[in-house]
């Protein structure tokens, strides 16, 4: 027995970390929308494997389950590698017929690794179904062990490494349950893991033309971190292939520098300047340029809050391992001379870290250097800061979540608005720019405003409008909006960003108030004067505020703009500008499931013996929907309180997973009367009561903050570990189709439970789960679980 439990926690220990590696590689390389499509319908295989043993009675022996958990270790390490090679262009996707013939390959290469190592799983449950409450144990600890081994391989031996790494459990399983001769198939496979894996970063790393020479690299559970050299005085540091923060060149002496002679891209000086001895606040500080301009215009104190570890890492620490210089390109119309002197500098110019490079900025007395989530750490402070400044603060690509999460941050929330206003000092000042965000973000800003104003009395706002400024930055494509603690003059407006001249309208001019007549009928001052609400019918984009209880606000686009033309030209920032592209990919999961891959669950019975009723059908269908439903909505709705970091993802995950092992230890000692009824009770708390105490908690220390969530999600994790179980007893050698109907129900649970939340919120979602577990609760009530 305990070689049985051993094996099933080591298959766990390689399926669990593959959703987490394979989600940081693709939403690195292919961006995260499509990464999540690929993965959901991918991990579809997990269910398939199980069914394929009560389709094939052939495919059922056990001399065939060592080979199937080889099998799947193989098709874990080369899979996504001859994913690289189809040229994938999600770009084309909706165009293009051969493209789609692409996706479907990839789908069915990645879900190979999953559909051997379900088949395993479902023969190991099914030879032993009487034993099922340790046998489920041993899974789900596994998968939480797996997930503490796979967001460490990510950090100690970089993602692409640990992605290829992560088969050695599913093999060492195999090789556990293999009898003579077949023991050498997983040491074959793992001889090819460690002969693989050093080259693996190139091999997962799809073909792009850089901006510049990359001097740097680092790809952890966080983040793909690049750094480009474009000079001797700019880096540029740029994350998973999306996002990018400048780095300035400094030699840290602060004497030689000249305030009026340094031009910064956006200028905050005049608001830093408001005040004598100004406390600034830098919301996602990346390379350190919002630090260094602070710096220079007189900020007294600087926080610099970034989420990314390693990029403080970089900021604090002379390491140059990994760094190597740019390759040296002559000037064509240098002479010979000039070249071999140019050569000889570049010879023995030592390469340096971006600590050096920015003049040991983040070394300054001044400077309080924060690794956490902005939003948790702003909700510590009241009245503190005088300029909070948050330059393009994005958060798309999914952390280490695993295949079933859009993730998003809380930065753009209407509540995170209310936070920075309580945390700005009475005179203080948000700039808040991003490129595409901006729209909604004045709706939030006023709905946080209308809020503030609903409370009457000295914190009250009569008229949210006169705090509010929007400047267009053509040149930059870019937006920003400026929040101020006391209502706006004329003269605030025309300078906060540098004097409004007419020489500089093509650089920066007002959108609110309208710089003249012909802009006075702008999308922004609409929104300002008339409310979102009279503009939806006929905005590109979803204008709506977005909240702590539904905070996808990159999610823009509107269902009227799929169109077929709109379709023709997808590209990965398709959301961006109207098209639901997250919506589609949500609807193409669904139409899989339901049209596909639930009737294929059907197809058992159609064949002679014993068959399960309809009632467990629907049972473990309800529980699959359920569970799933739970888990994404945890993983996304704690990342509030704990902050969204990989403590959200250790936390909440490991947790819920632990926890319902834990509780399928216990089933048989608990009735199905009050298990369920606690599930039900505690979703119920959790969607109407808990998020209450995240505003209680949210100041405190994160490892109070961390505490605070195992004990909200502890228990209902315990009892939600034992419907599975409980279940299997009662169907006995059937439990392969059951696992298979709760492995397809589950990757519905996750689209189901998104597309909920996106529409109605978080509450609505865990609202839609206790309803499923209900549903289960009264299948548990029919008497035959066997149908002849």
């Amino acid at each position: 027995m305990t070689r049985i439990l051993m094996a099933i926690a080591l298959i766990s220990l390689t399926l669990l970390p593959l959703e987490l590696t394979w989600t940081r590689i693709f939403s690195a390389e292919f961006f995260y929308t499509f990464a999540f499509l690929v993965l959901s319908l991918a991990i579809l295989g997990l269910g398939l494997g199980g069914l394929m043993l009560r389709l094939c009675k052939a495919a059922d022996r056990d001399l065939l389950l060592s080979p199937y958990l080889a099998i799947s270790g193989l098709c874990a390490l080369v899979g996504p590698m001859l994913v690289f090679q189809l040229g994938l262009d999600f770009s084309a996707l909706f165009a293009s017929m051969a493209m789609v013939g692409k996706l479907l390959v990839t789908v069915l290469i990645l879900m190979s690794a999953f559909f051997f190592g379900g088949m395993g799983l479902a023969m190991l449950f099914k030879r032993r179904s009487a034993e099922m409450p340790y046998l489920y144990m041993a899974d789900l600890i596994g998968a939480g062990l797996g997930l503490l081994v796979g967001l460490w391989g990510m950090n100690q031996f970089g993602t692409p490494v640990a992605s290829v790494l992560v088969a050695l459990p599913i093999l060492a399983a195999s090789f556990l349950l293999a009898a003579g001769w077949l023991r050498i198939l997983p040491v074959i496979v793992a001889v090819a893991v460690f002969f693989v894996a050093p080259g693996s970063e190139e091999r997962l790393t799809a073909p792009r033309q850089e901006h510049a020479p990359v001097i740097y690299t680092h790809w952890d559970a966080v983040s793909k971190l690049k750094m480009y050299d474009y000079g001797p005085d700019y880096r540029g540091l740029n994350i998973d292939n999306v996002a990018n923060s400048p780095v300035n060149r400094f030699d840290g002496k602060w004497e030689d520098i000249n305030p009026d002679s340094v031009e910064w891209g956006i200028d905050v000086s005049y608001l830093i300047q408001q005040f004598d001895s100004c406390r600034f606040l830098s919301l996602g500080s990346g390379g350190g340029g919002d630090v260094l301009q602070a710096l220079v215009e007189g900020a007294t104190e600087v926080h610099a809050v970034e989420v990314n570890p390693h990029i403080n890492w970089m900021m604090l620490n002379d390491d140059t391992t990994g760094y190597h210089k740019a390759p040296f390109v002559p000037d064509s119309s240098w002479s010979t001379t000039q070249v071999d002197s140019a050569k000889a500098v570049y010879d023995t110019t030592r390469m340096l870290s971006v600590a050096e490079f920015t003049g040991n900025l983040y070394r300054d007395p001044r400077v309080t250097v924060v690794t956490e989530d902005a939003r948790s750490y702003v909700r510590r402070f009241e009245n503190k800061f005088d300029v909070i400044y948050s330059l393009s603060s994005n958060s798309w690509a999914a952390l280490a979540s695993g295949a079933f999460a859009l993730a998003e941050n809380y930065l753009f929330t209407t509540e995170a608005f209310e936070d920075y206003w309580e945390a700005l000092s009475d005179s203080g000042f948000l700039m808040m720019e991003h490129q595409v965000y901006t729209p909604r973000l004045v709706s939030e800003a006023l709905a946080a405003l209308e809020n503030r104003g609903a409370l009457g009395g000295a914190s009250g706002i009569s008229d949210p409008s006169r705090h509010i400024a929007v400047y267009d930055l053509p040149k930059m494509r870019r937006k920003i909006l400026l929040l101020s603690k006391r209502p706006l003059t004329d003269s605030l407006r025309y300078y906060a960003l540098g004097p409004l001249t007419p020489e500089r309208f093509g650089q920066i001019h007002l959108l609110y108030p309208p710089a003249n007549d012909s802009l006075a009928n702008n999308q922004i001052a609409r929104i300002v004067n008339d409310g979102w609400r009279k503009l939806a019918d006929s905005a590109k984009i979803d204008l709506s505020p977005v909240s702590d209880n539904r905070p996808f606000v990159a999610q823009l686009g509107l269902w009227r703009n799929l169109t077929s033309e709109n379709m023709q030209k997808v590209s990965n920032y398709a959301e961006f500008s109207g098209f639901p592209l997250s919506k589609v990919t949500l609807l193409i999961i669904l139409a899989v499931v339901v049209v596909i891959i639930l009737p294929v669950n059907l197809i058992p019975y159609l064949s002679k013996g014993e068959h399960l009723a309809a009632g467990p059908w629907l049972y473990f269908f309800a529980i699959g929907v359920g569970f799933m439903a739970v888990e994404v909505v945890l993983i996304q709705k704690y990342a509030l309180l704990i902050g969204a970091s990989l403590h959200s993802i250790v936390t909440v995950l490991l947790t819920l997973l632990i926890a319902s092992g834990i509780g399928s230890r216990f089933a048989r000692q608990f009735s199905n009367r009050t298990v369920f009824l606690a599930i039900i009770g505690w979703l119920l708390l959790d969607a109407l009561v808990f998020r209450y105490l995240f505003g209680l908690f949210g100041g405190m220390p994160v490892s109070i903050r961390m505490l605070v969530a195992v004990i909200l999600i502890a228990p209902v994790g315990f009892f939600m570990g034992m419907p599975f179980p409980k279940g299997t007893l009662r169907v006995g050698p059937l439990v392969d189709w059951g696992f298979a109907v709760n492995g397809a129900a589950s990757v519905l649970g996750s689209v189901l439970a998104v597309m909920i939340a996106i529409n109605f919120g978080f509450s609505l979602a865990l609202v839609f789960a206790a309803i499923l577990y209900l549903i289960a609760y009264l299948c548990s009530a029919n008497k035959e679980y066997l149908a002849p």
